[in-house]
């Protein structure tokens, strides 16, 4: 036996017959070694030394072709066979075969067992022979292996020639496929073009690389804005300074040398040696090793312990604890440290450990929660303070059910009763909670709080005192609630409710003037149930002559039958085409109900009619509806304010600047870019106050737009009979602002036909107009009411009657008292009456000669006004301009106006430095009306912006523009005109309107010039910057709207130009990134706090995402919208016009949230079939 009986069986081939006994004696010839040969051993160590220097990296035991290797090998061949076995099933999960040899150390071939496996070789021939005996022992060992099994080419490494291999198993799969398995097909490029075989220069093949190599070759360099970038960029570096002294004025900062302590490390990274000592530390990743250059650091302490910590927010962390340990009762420095934790979480932590990666989650719960804490904290210090506990309700918003909410925000409202922004804040947040959102319980909602607070007010609630500007945010939050059941479409009820307060403001009984407002509603509950004409109706007389009345016995009866008719329209007759879809006769017949049926219903007793005989219970208020809703208003500024409030929400414009309390969240009508005559004419457009808001019965959807101009026959009426009630109200100056407030109403008629150019509709306006301009006239009280006859002068112009319009301006003129520049309504009529003539100029050359010219030299003489008749002499020209001059200085030189006494001077103030700015303008040149306007801004100026805003907030009627305001207004009109009519910069007309939004950022009109002047920029980037620098610094909405006009503009001319007699195409044509800009835009802007909650900014988001196309994200869009205003049944009309196919869904939705649906789909079902 041998003593290795693993090396029993190597022998040579040729040696396997022999006899017993000569193999029992080769068992021990392997003590004697007869096979070791020196030549053997020198060859073996030869080769070794060449592979281990060729291959320095590599082992240097390589498999080798010798003799010894192959009689080992064919010794093994068993084992051989299972490990290619083993090594196949690990194999098969490649996609291909590798076919390149791998050359691969193997450490038992090492020389002593190259000496084992030869014991049994007799033979001592030359290497030659050996040689041979070795090919023919390959090819028999190989022929075995490839006809028996399958071997990896990776195990057989002494192949030199091409090595095959024939499958003669079939594969059933290339029968049902049309290809092989592309994982049996070796995966390769070509390189030159000839065939294959015929010239082994000009062809090459590459193999493709594994997956995982190409995926790294692949990956691109990190962008600045990575997870990792943006982690080394918010980390504060290490700041470098030079240890001169600082009056040493070194041209640069010396880098010290650092002296190498190895040159040999420095080989790699330097083999040119062309780097200094230090750049070459910095490259073999090392730190500086002398201390003299470490720099000095407040951050030495916390770094011996291990903590890297960030000095600056340290700092600031210290400092706002210090702050509220020292004096927790500073509610601005608790409201600082909250605003704080934002910057704070921006950055890396200031607790991080050196030496482990910070791996926390920047996450909005972590800051909340930071957030909540510091709240919780400053409450307890100050438990009686609203502010901390609306931002910790602002903060739990994100964490808690709203079912939890509203009762915290309940449970507010009881401990604060009389805080009424408190109480604005909590209707705001109901009324935008889409889950629990109903209009019957918001409605229910704000009676409750206006019934609360009256009852503050008057004292009848005891326990809480009434705070300052109570009676102010009463009247706010009522006109809150009429805009809000306008907007969900019972436009009733909004009328009724004005119709109520009016009566129970100005029509109050003597005998219950004394009584708490509890008290007085219930008096004046029966005068309402009494069918009795209400303000606005035929024969209204009023409460305080009903009661009157009642006391004497009632009424005596009498009924009139009416001899006009109203107009009934058959409802068979509001579906003009059947034909049409399904969801388009449903919003036709829902917007025809709307404009006309927006009165409430009242019984007819002269048609015998009662209560039953109406079709739609809607129609009908109730008292319950009103009755907690009512106040008492004792400020005379509120009670007017309260007039004017209720007929601009009727359509007519005042002559005030009059919003809802909360201005955005009743904002729903996408008129505010719109103003075609501003353009055209920049000097005397009208300005619409309150353009942005959707009147009484018009609900249009974005596409369709404004139907109709005005209201229709009954609503005309209506308005007539306000004013002609209110007529019996007041006299003199009131009465003189009713009128001008109900020819304005006519003109904006006008000017929308003008808009529309609607001739015909424009012909029978102007008729109506004329006539009640000339019936106001008549009256005695006006006739010598210069404003009044400015209107009418200007509504000729408008018409086109240049010529009759310039007679009543000088019959005005010349019937006015000689007042001069003294007299503000002259001035105010000779300057409309001069921008009219000069708007009439193509060019400045003959302007010295013009009719203002001649309309503004009069106006500083104290005689008799003269009409035109020829140019101005040059005297006079000169000695106008002198009186200009001295009275401009006279004004500015005052105080500056602010009180509310001296609205009036403010208005003579503009007139005056408006008509000497005209004068110069026409007479020198643009430069010299430019500088007047400058000097006067320069002076109005003295007063901060915010102080003019604030005075103008709370008072009343008299709510005016400022007078700086209005100066900039003139000034940039002027420079518009300039530039339209000659050749002359746009800069300074920039400038002036960039420093005037900077102040002004809530004015639409300064926005809408600064649109139209941008357009024509090739470059935007001028104005994207300066909208973003103003959305930054204000809370208003309208920076935010316009430039994202402005966006809309730039990209429809864009397509305009690229898309030339082409109909729409959505994804053709690139639009360089303007439809991101876009949306981008709408995102940051429903993300601040007056955006989330504006319908306007909703639907024109929506509209814009349905016209590129994102039908499916608009669906979600429309979703995202009523979550925020739940309320805006227009929002749900324009989804079913932009969603036809979900009309019935939509209906549904609007049903349950009790919106307003004039028009069931069972009721459409019927008219159809008939």
């Amino acid at each position: 036996m041998a003593l290795f009986p693993a090396f029993a069986g190597a022998a040579e081939p040729g040696e396997t017959s022999a006899g017993s006994s000569e193999g029992s004696r080769k068992d021990l010839d392997w003590l004697s070694n007869p096979s070791f040969s020196t030549e053997d051993a020198l060859l073996v160590h030869q080769r070794t030394t060449e592979i281990a220097n060729s291959t320095p990296g590599k082992s240097p035991l390589i498999r080798t072709s010798s003799r010894s290797e192959l009689s080992g090998e064919s010794d093994s061949d068993e084992n051989l066979k299972k490990s290619s076995k083993k090594r196949k099933k690990k194999k098969k999960k490649h996609h291909h075969y590798k076919t390149k040899k791998k050359a691969k150390g193997d450490s038992s071939s090492s020389e002593p067992d190259l000496d084992t496996k030869h014991v049994k070789d007799k033979a001592t021939a030359s290497g030659r022979n050996r040689e041979k005996e070795a090919a023919a022992n390959l090819g028999d060992k190989t022929s075995n292996l490839t006809n028996n099994r399958f071997v990896w080419l990776d195990d057989i490494q002494a192949f030199t020639a091409e090595t095959f291999r024939i499958d003669k198993k079939s594969d059933p799969a290339n029968w049902a496929y049309k290809s092989l398995y592309r994982g049996d097909i070796a995966r390769y490029k070509r390189k030159g073009e000839s065939c294959l075989g015929i010239d082994a220069k000009k062809q090459c093949i590459t193999w493709d690389s594994p997956a995982s190599q190409k995926k790294q070759s692949q990956r691109r360099p990190e962008r600045y804005f990575s997870k990792n970038n943006v982690k080394t960029l918010n980390t504060d570096g290490i700041p470098v300074c030079s240890k001169s002294s600082p009056s040493d004025s070194a041209a640069f900062i010396p880098v010290f040398q650092v002296e190498s302590s190895d040159p040999s490390d420095t080989t790699e990274v330097n083999p040119l040696g062309i780097y200094d000592p230090s750049t070459t530390v910095w490259l073999q990743g090392k730190g500086y090793k002398g201390s003299e250059h470490e720099p000095e650091n407040t951050q030495q302490a916390f770094q011996e312990s291990g903590i890297n910590v960030n000095p600056i927010l340290m700092t600031k962390v210290e400092e706002y604890n210090k702050k509220v340990r020292e004096n927790p009762r500073d509610i601005n420095a608790w409201m600082e440290f909250v605003s704080f934790q934002d910057e704070l979480m921006r950055g890396p932590s200031p607790y991080a450990s050196m030496g482990e990666q910070e791996v926390r989650r920047k996450s909005l719960k972590l800051i909340l929660e930071k957030k909540l804490a510091i709240l919780e904290r400053a409450i307890e210090s100050n438990p009686s303070n609203v502010d901390l506990k609306l931002a910790r309700l602002k903060v739990c918003t994100e964490f808690w059910e709203p079912p939890a909410l509203i009762k915290e925000w309940q449970k507010l409202i009881f401990i604060h009763p009389n805080n009424p922004e408190l109480w604005k804040k909590y209707l705001l947040f109901c009324q935008s909670q889409f889950s629990t959102f109903s209009v019957s319980k918001i409605n229910g909602l704000y009676g409750k709080c206006l019934t609360t607070l009256a009852a503050v007010q008057d004292g009848s609630m005891v326990s809480h005192p009434p705070l300052p500007g109570t009676e102010e945010a009463m009247l706010a939050i009522f006109i809150q609630q009429c805009h809000f059941l306008r907007q969900a479409g019972h436009s009733e009820k909004a009328v009724s409710l004005f119709q109520a307060l009016i009566d129970f403001t100005f029509f109050k009984p003597d005998s219950v003037k004394d009584l708490p407002t509890k008290g007085q509603v219930e008096f004046f509950e029966p005068f309402w149930d009494s069918g009795e004409p209400r303000i606005g109706e035929k024969g209204a007389r009023g409460w305080r002559a009903w009661m009157h009345q009642q006391e004497k016995g009632g009424w005596i009866a009498v009924d009139k039958p009416d001899d006009d008719d109203e107009e009934e329209i058959d409802e068979d007759e509001e579906i003009k085409d059947k034909t049409l879809p399904k969801w388009h006769i449903w919003l036709d017949i829902e917007y025809s109900r709307e404009a006309r049926h927006w009165l409430p219903w009242r019984p007819d007793k002269t048609k015998k009619q009662t209560e039953e005989d109406c079709e739609d219970p809607e129609r009908q208020v109730l008292f319950d509806d009103l009755g907690p809703s009512m106040i008492q208003l004792s400020n005379p500024d509120l009670q007017h304010q309260l007039l004017y409030s209720f007929l601009q929400f009727l359509g007519v414009p005042c002559i005030s600047k009059l919003f809802p309390p909360n201005l955005y969240i009743a904002m729903d009508e996408n008129n505010i870019f719109d103003n075609v005559l501003s353009d055209e004419k920049p000097l005397t457009s009208i300005d619409v106050p309150l353009s942005g808001f959707n009147t009484i019965g018009h609900m249009d959807t974005m596409l369709r737009g404004r139907q109709h101009i005005g209201h229709y026959k009954d609503g005309e009426e209506f308005i007539q009979n306000v004013f002609h009630a209110l007529y019996l109200l007041f006299s003199g100056k009131e009465k003189s602002n009713l009128s001008i407030c109900w020819l304005q109403y006519e003109i904006s008629k006008v000017v929308q036909c003008l808009q529309t150019k609607n001739k015909k509709k424009l012909k029978a306006q102007g008729r109506k107009s004329k006539k009640l301009a000339k019936n106001l006239l008549k009256a005695p009280d006006n006739r010598n009411d210069l404003s009044l006859w400015k209107l009418y002068a200007y509504l000729e112009w408008l018409l086109g009657n240049i010529d009759d319009a310039r007679k009543v301006f000088d019959t005005a003129l010349s019937t006015a008292e000689t007042g001069g520049l003294k007299s503000p309504k002259l001035c105010s009529l000779s300057l409309l009456y001069a921008q009219l003539e000069v708007e009439l100029l193509e060019s400045l050359e003959g302007a010295v000669t013009s009719r203002a010219v001649h309309i503004l030299t009069k106006l500083t003489e104290s005689g008799p006004y003269v009409p035109y008749k020829g140019q101005v002499l040059s005297v006079n020209v000169l000695k106008a301009r002198k009186t200009y001059e001295h009275a401009v200085q006279d004004y500015l030189s005052k105080t500056p106006v602010s009180d509310r006494d001296q609205v009036g001077e403010s208005n003579q103030l503009v007139n005056l430095v408006g008509c000497y700015a005209v004068f110069q303008y026409l007479t020198v040149g643009i430069d010299a009306a430019v500088l007047i306007y400058t000097q006067a801004s320069e002076k109005l100026q003295v007063p901060a912006p915010e102080k003019c805003e604030n005075t103008g907030a709370n008072s009343g009627i008299q709510n005016l523009p400022s007078a700086l305001e209005a100066v900039t207004l003139l000034h940039t009109n002027l420079l518009r005109f300039h530039v339209k009519i000659s050749v002359y910069p746009l800069n300074p007309l920039r400038e002036a309107l960039t420093e005037a939004l900077r102040r002004y950022p809530s004015n639409q009109s300064l926005w809408r010039s600064y649109v139209h002047v941008q357009r024509k920029s090739h470059s935007a980037s001028k104005a994207r910057r300066f909208f973003d620098g103003v959305t930054r610094s204000t809370s208003s909405l309208e920076p935010w709207l316009f430039a994202i006009q402005a966006e809309q503009m730039r990209k429809k001319l864009t397509e305009h130009v690229q898309r030339a007699d082409v109909g729409e195409i959505y994804s053709t044509i690139p639009e360089t990134g303007l439809t991101n800009r876009i949306i981008a835009l709408f995102e940051h802007a429903i993300q601040s706090e007056n955006g989330t909650h504006c319908p306007l900014l909703w639907r024109m988001y929506l509209n814009f995402l349905v016209s590129v196309g994102k039908k499916e994200k608009s669906k979600g869009l429309f979703y995202k919208a009523i979550q925020n205003c739940p309320w805006t049944k227009v929002l749900y009309m324009d989804a079913i016009e932009y969603f036809p196919d979900q009309l019935q869904e939509t209906l549904d939705l609007m049903t349950e949230k009790e919106l307003r649906v004039r028009v069931p789909m069972e009721e459409l079902d019927l008219l159809l079939e008939v």
